[in-house]
């Protein structure tokens, strides 16, 4: 703490008095002396012995210098918070000083700065944290959901011989299992071992959670191995939740007969499978779409003599209009009945929407007739429904009779879903007005937009390139209070790309970030892949590199738009270094990844190295005809045909099939060699499986201008191709290709 001069030593003094004093406005009385509140004084005031006495009293002065006196802060300094979160924490004051902490990782950019002073006391001038701090804090990281931060903090505390609590141990458990990667699971495993080595009590919900993670990732047998673990090794039984959540993954995966084993293990271990258990498995076999399974599932339930319930039918239900089984669905309602179970209206929405669904209208009409005849009353989402599909049938101004009646006679008041509804409809029928009058609609309603509504308008005015009515819409919707999320910023990023506006595109991610919204990985992906495409893939790397220190994992689509990035500024070296990098961190490069490099190769003149790529990837992996394109396409151009034709034998050998791309490079080359009667013949052939030459140039040309990444090159291609027709044709040949 530095020391203060005599004057600001009064001045502590004063405000020590005023703060513990028993006056109920004494922050109103600090007013007057904000100009001389300094950052020193303001470190003495948070670490004050007699203020650390009333922490109540500190957190709300704590509170009034943030807004008050943001400039007595240190940029970035976790300190000042340290010192009201210990005062807290030593009144046993765990959940204020865990709300303090959430805040401040929510809000700040200084997050990571308070995980490296608990990490590293010595170098940031920190008095060592407590186990009770460490605790905390890797709770409250948790609950801001960075379980990857949370794990350093427990892993300190492992190095500490700190032993945590169960409730953290298991919470954080719970953040890495729910957190999306790749390495989240074994990061769970080897918390779990740590807490083992440490001597933590392990109760059966820290089963739970692994058995969960495990199935998540669809490793069951791993799943089935804790469970045989936790009664054999740990001596904890296994309860529902353990054997419902293996159940539902099995039922995914279709093992009926583990499913009806591991049934048996759950009754030879005192438990007895219930309703939900059941309907569970019901759930998970008809998502999956295996109906029979699940009408498997059913008679099970009944030989255990667990009638279904309506809960049950209304899943099957689902399940086989899913599957377009519609009639089957009906019958349904009639067995039911023998059970003396009456559809509701959750029953009829089903197959009312399934109707529809599978282009049964009439039938769908006929149910809702019946409905009411049944005295079951249609809800909001039965009238829904309804809107839904005249939509979806283009009828606009019938939908717009049809809310008028439901209004006057139904009494039906149009909520969020509906006007949703009708806002895709406008925008299907390409009416943005209509969609945009049903958005003033709304807000004259008092109805709030919600996220995807206002997503989906700004999506269509970006691409109806009315980026200004977009900006003002997101500006317009952020001040009245609506949910403004990455996805409303990422499309506007995206938008601002399109119309190869990249300062204004940056605008918007410095903006996003401004407002506290916290971009995703895919928000990322608009970004870096905007400025990749505009050649600015050195800046798309620094925001790689932000995306890495967020505690995000970038994905295939990261990695691949840097690669292509590289590879149209030329730099096919840089390209292939970050390749091999990213590789080396577990990136696992697909046919897309190594046909850009391929590409990159081959655009550069480096046939040679392609040649050596391209047989690397023949051995390692199943490429696809792109792969073999690309590789046809660059001999053509050396004009080494014999290698060319040797790859379209041995692409055809490999059941790959040679599109029109491929002949079009063997037909171009073989006319500029001026081996005409060779590219008369192959025209033929070809002409016997494309169609006639002019259908077969008018595909070339709609494929090459749909494909924007390689349009250029591709058009070029397409008139190098029309120039060799005309040729043909020129010299009598190819009578009535065309």
């Amino acid at each position: 703490m530095a020391t203060l001069k005599p004057p600001e030593s009064q001045l502590l003094k004063t405000l020590t008095s005023i703060l513990t004093s028993e006056k109920t406005h004494f922050l109103e009385t600090l007013n007057p002396y904000i100009p001389q509140i300094t950052q020193p004084l303001l470190s003495s005031l948070l670490s004050s012995p007699s203020l650390a006495k009333k922490p109540e009293t500190l957190v709300s002065f704590f509170n009034w210098a943030q807004t008050s006196i943001p400039e007595a802060f240190q940029s970035n300094s976790p300190l000042p918070l340290l010192s009201v979160v210990r005062s807290l924490l030593s009144h046993h004051k765990f959940s204020d000083a865990k709300s303090l902490l959430v805040s401040y990782i929510r809000t700040s950019d200084a997050s990571l700065s308070l995980c490296n002073s608990l990490l590293h006391p010595n170098l940031h001038l920190s008095l060592p944290p407590s186990k009770a701090l460490f605790d905390i804090a890797l709770s409250a990281y948790l609950q801001a959901g960075k379980p990857h931060v949370a794990l350093q903090i427990f892993q300190k505390m492992i190095r500490l011989k700190l032993k945590p609590n169960l409730l953290t141990c298991n919470t954080l458990l719970i953040g890495l299992v729910r957190y999306p990667s790749s390495f989240s699971i074994s990061s769970a495993r080897e918390v779990f071992e740590d807490m083992v080595k440490l001597g933590v009590s392990i109760n059966v919900k820290t089963f739970n959670v692994l058995v969960n993670g495990y199935c998540l990732e669809g490793k069951l047998e791993d799943a089935l191995g804790m469970l045989e673990r936790m009664v054999s090794e740990y001596k904890v039984n296994p309860d529902n939740v353990t054997y419902n959540t293996i159940l539902k993954a099995m039922s995914k995966k279709g093992r009926l007969n583990d499913v009806k084993e591991l049934l048996l293990d759950m009754k030879k271990n005192g438990l007895v499978p219930n309703r939900v258990t059941y309907n569970n498995l019901v759930y998970g076999y008809c998502k999956l779409g295996s109906l029979k399974e699940a009408f498997q599932i059913v008679e099970l339930m009944k030989q255990t003599n667990i009638l279904p319930d309506l809960w049950t039918y209304n899943i099957l239900m689902n399940g086989l209009c899913n599957a377009g089984s519609i009639s089957e669905a009906l019958e349904l309602v009639d067995k039911m009945k023998e059970f003396k179970l009456l559809p509701d209206v959750v029953t009829y929405n089903t197959l009312i929407d399934g109707c529809f669904e599978l282009g049964f209208s009439l039938e769908g009409r006929k149910l809702m007739e019946q409905m009411e005849n049944d005295g079951v009353k249609p809800n909001q989402v039965t009238h829904n429904i309804s809107l839904k599909w005249l939509c979806k049938e283009e009828k606009m101004e019938e939908v717009s009779r049809k809310v008028k009646e439901l209004v006057e006679v139904h009494g039906f008041s149009p909520d969020r879903v509906t006007y949703h509804t009708l806002i895709n409809g406008y925008l299907k029928v390409g009416n943005l007005s209509g969609a945009l009058e049903m958005m003033r609609e709304m807000g004259q309603k008092g109805i709030k937009m919600n996220t995807i509504t206002l997503n989906t308008i700004l999506d269509a005015l970006c691409k109806e390139r009315k980026l200004e009515e977009a900006c003002n819409l997101l500006d317009s919707a952020r001040k009245r209070g609506y949910i403004v999320n990455e996805v409303s910023y990422g499309t506007l990023i995206t938008g601002h790309f399109r119309e190869e506006k990249v300062e204004k595109a940056l605008e918007m991610w410095d903006e996003m970030k401004k407002v506290k919204i916290i971009p995703t990985v895919s928000t990322f992906n608009s970004l870096i892949g905007g400025l990749c495409h505009h050649g600015k893939t050195e800046l798309a790397i620094e925001k790689f590199d932000e995306l890495a220190e967020s505690g995000l994992l970038p994905d295939d689509t990261t990695f691949n738009s840097i690669i292509l990035g590289y590879c149209k500024e030329g730099r096919v070296e840089k390209a292939f270094e970050f390749y091999n990098e990213s590789v080396r961190h577990s990136f696992k490069p697909d046919n897309y990844t190594c046909n850009i490099l391929l590409n990159g190769l081959c655009k550069e003149g480096m046939t040679e190295k392609a040649l050596n790529f391209f047989n690397t990837l023949i051995e390692e992996r199943e490429v696809d005809t792109v792969t073999y394109n690309t590789m046809i396409s660059a001999f053509c151009k050396d004009r080494k045909l014999k290698e060319a034709y040797d790859l379209l034998s041995e692409m055809k050998e490999k059941g790959l099939e040679p599109d029109r791309f491929t002949y079009n490079s063997i037909i171009t080359s073989l006319m500029e060699d001026g081996k005409v009667s060779g590219a008369d013949e192959l025209l033929e052939k070809i002409s016997e499986k494309f169609g006639s030459m002019k259908q077969y140039l008018e595909a070339v040309t709609e494929k090459n201008q749909a494909t924007s990444e390689l349009k250029e090159e591709l058009n070029t291609e397409a008139i190098a191709y029309s120039d060799v027709i005309n040729e043909l044709c020129n010299r009598g040949r190819l009578k009535g290709a065309l």
